[in-house]
């Protein structure tokens, strides 16, 4: 969430950040708020300074032995009071209206985004790793699992729906093998892990963005509870309404979650296989940084989820996301894209974002260090995948095949796959 006193002072710049990110936002609403709003507190303000002189009076009046004007002047202290009283009503109103509107815009991009108007403008930042060249027409994701017997797509559909798949045998043994490692990767370069709850409530989907905006793309357990989109939601609040410890900034969590989307407006957007589907599992990193910090905390993350990859020997890309195409809380946004045979392009498997202080500032995060600045600020937030775990396992199925219908497990996956070292179709998805 923007500063309210910014969008005040910078209604130029908020035009300009959100037009370039193809939006709007009702300007003319927000100055009609906010004056009223400064109007009330001017008022309430006013009739404060004028209750407290006569309260003075009152007893000045009583002393003097000048009843009736005390009386009088008890009247009119009454009579403030009750206007005090419905003038904070009204301005609790007006906060809320105005927050309502303020939490709907989108951040304002880092001047070094670029500007696109969607994600064919996204620039490539750099390369690692060279696409395999197939002496034989490889399969896609959708193919090898069904025919490996380790994904099975129509009983996923039966138990649960459209969009949902089940894993057995190997492949759910390769999943878990994927959860590991990547948890592993991280907390050997100083990741703290957690364990959160996968049903949060609104509060804390406020905090990081997703509410109200994205209603629509939750799954909801009741009036206020949900199931998570992703593990960031729980670890950016783990410490929603805290003050933290500037000395021991930055913070690095992660955690490993199933992630549940209805993705409403994703119709018709990767329905084959598992790329896009609504729930699925991934491993998450989230940081808490300085202000003068948090731009090199970024190339960091990025670089620590590109690190997966290349433990795993998956070709890939960086792009930077341009204006069109960045995220709502996201101030800049890299996407590691992993090359997919299958499309015979890359696709987005991690999105490393800074935030800023818009998530902060929503969830009430802030930190101290005395020995650079007296009182408190907010703490800039980050997040990436580390990786989509779902994507990640499509990827090592299409780039590791051969010719004989089986798929070699990468070197660094086989003692978390127990030994084993190629799988083989079997006769049934639950042998």
């Amino acid at each position: 969430m923007l500063d309210i006193k910014f969008v005040r002072e910078n209604p130029e710049v908020v035009d300009k950040a959100v037009a370039s990110r193809n939006g709007s936002w009702d300007k003319e609403r927000f100055f009609e708020l906010d004056e009223a709003r400064r109007a009330v507190i001017g008022e309430v303000e006013s009739l404060q300074a004028d209750r407290n002189a006569k309260s003075k009076l009152i007893g000045q009046l009583m002393r003097e032995g000048k009843k009736d004007e005390a009386e009088a002047a008890k009247a009119e202290v009454a009579a403030n009071k009750e206007r005090i009283s419905e003038l904070e009503t009204k301005r609790n109103e007006l906060d809320a209206a105005l927050t309502d509107l303020v939490c709907r815009i989108p951040n304002i991009p880092d001047e070094s985004v670029p500007y696109g108007k969607d994600d064919t403008e996204n620039p490539e930042v750099r390369r690692w790793g060279t696409p395999r060249e197939f002496g034989f027409d490889p399969k896609a994701h959708w193919d090898l699992g069904p025919d490996l017997n380790i994904i099975d797509f129509d009983r996923g559909v039966k138990i649960a729906g459209a969009r949902f798949y089940a894993l057995g045998g190997l492949g759910a043994r390769l999943e878990r093998a994927l959860i590991n490692f990547m948890i592993d990767c991280h907390t050997s370069i100083g990741f703290k892990e957690w364990w959160p709850p996968v049903i949060t409530n609104a509060a804390t989907l406020y905090g990081t963005g997703q509410l109200p905006k994205f209603e629509e793309d939750l799954y909801h357990v009741s009036p206020d509870l949900y199931l998570i989109p992703t593990a960031e939601v729980m670890l950016t609040n783990l410490h929603r309404d805290e003050v933290l410890d500037g000395s021991k900034l930055p913070l690095w969590y992660c955690a490993f979650t199933p992630c549940f989307r209805e993705e409403a407006g994703s119709a018709g957007r990767d329905t084959r296989g598992i790329i896009r589907v609504h729930e699925f599992d991934k491993v998450e990193m989230v940081k808490f940084a300085t202000p003068e910090d948090s731009m090199n905390q970024l190339e960091s993350m990025t670089n620590e989820a590109e690190l997966v990859l290349q433990k795993l020997g998956l070709p890939y890309r960086v792009v930077t996301l341009c204006t069109g195409d960045i995220g709502f809380g996201a101030c800049k946004t890299y996407d590691v894209e992993v090359w997919l045979p299958s499309y015979n392009n890359y696709k987005e498997i991690s999105s490393c974002s800074n935030c800023w202080d818009f998530q902060a500032r929503r969830a009430n995060i802030k930190y101290k260090d005395p020995a650079n600045f007296k009182g408190t600020r907010f703490v800039h937030t980050l997040n990436g995948s580390g990786l989509a775990v779902g994507r990640t396992m499509a990827a090592v199925l299409e780039n590791y095949q051969n010719e004989d219908g089986t798929v070699t497990i990468p070197e660094a996956l086989v003692p978390y796959m127990g030994g084993v070292e190629r799988i083989e179709p079997t006769e049934d998805v639950t042998a």
